[in-house]
């Protein structure tokens, strides 16, 4: 274990982060280049470095009102399905319940069912509701698919807390709901907290469901408006590439902050004890 790693490992290590950074670097030295330069060179670095893209895309189109869009869906889609996952979850792992696997498993099927075979009847359901370019038309499609994953994931988590403190909570008098709130809630904490991130970054790139719910202009989410940039008589790649890099500015940030609550929900329940 005490072994330092040799010359091979870092070059491996290298050029794997280089792959993996590499579609990100090469849209942002894209958003940076004029766009005549875009097209007549594939040169790495431009020679006359410009902001004129991130200006455009934030001026002459409405990326910001996608971003308020995109925030407003996930974070409503996060908290609802933390929320009614949690319940969930610690009523499948904790409380008598026959059939808990089948039931296990009935969610972790649901949640590898393809959108597009749901996609008619959903649309039929937002226009009959007249949920059409709203919010909940949103929610509702993304709740299909993000509680399921979220009730699988957090029911691990909560399969890890050991059952005497419930035992012990119990002998004191206290209720389900007030073992679940007070004890396995706060311990399952960074669990829920890493579920939420995964959940909230699913319903932020999602695409199928609102670009075909959502048409309005003023109701578009992120990776709809961007893929529909128009010009006259080509594709504005500068102005697609500074909208990629300003929109994803906001979820690196999120995750650099939060990134050791993250890490100890992802490892939490690898080790017993």
């Amino acid at each position: 274990m005490n072994r330092r790693a040799g010359i091979p490992f870092y070059v491996f290590l290298v050029i794997f982060v280089f792959l993996v950074m590499f579609p990100f670097l090469w849209v942002f030295l894209t958003s940076i280049k004029p766009p005549g330069e875009i097209f007549s060179s594939f040169a790495w670095f431009s020679k006359q470095p410009t902001l004129e893209s991130y200006k455009s895309a934030l001026t002459t189109r409405p990326l910001l009102t996608y971003m308020k869009n995109s925030f407003i869906v996930s974070a409503m889609t996060t908290l609802i399905a933390i929320a009614f996952a949690s319940f969930a979850a610690y009523a499948l792992t904790r409380l008598p319940i026959r059939f808990k696997k089948l039931i296990l498993g009935i969610v972790l099927a649901s949640s590898m069912f393809p959108h597009i075979a749901i996609m008619s009847p959903i649309y039929n359901f937002a226009t009959d509701f007249h949920l059409r370019n709203t919010y909940l038309g949103l929610v509702i499609p993304y709740i299909t698919f993000s509680l399921p994953l979220a009730i699988w994931l957090l029911s691990t988590f909560f399969q890890k807390i050991p059952f005497d403190l419930e035992e012990s909570a119990k002998m004191d008098g206290a209720t389900p709901f007030q073992t679940f709130r007070k004890i396995i809630f706060p311990l399952a904490a960074p669990g829920v907290f890493t579920t939420a991130i995964l959940v909230f970054i699913t319903a932020w790139n999602e695409y199928l469901f609102a670009l075909t719910i959502n048409s309005k202009e003023s109701s578009r989410t992120v990776p709809v408006g961007i893929s529909l940039y128009q010009s006259d008589y080509t594709v504005p790649w500068g102005d697609i590439t500074a909208a990629t890099v300003i929109v994803t500015i906001p979820i690196v940030i999120l995750v650099l902050i939060f990134q050791r609550r993250i890490v100890s929900g992802l490892t939490s329940g690898s080790v017993k004890g």
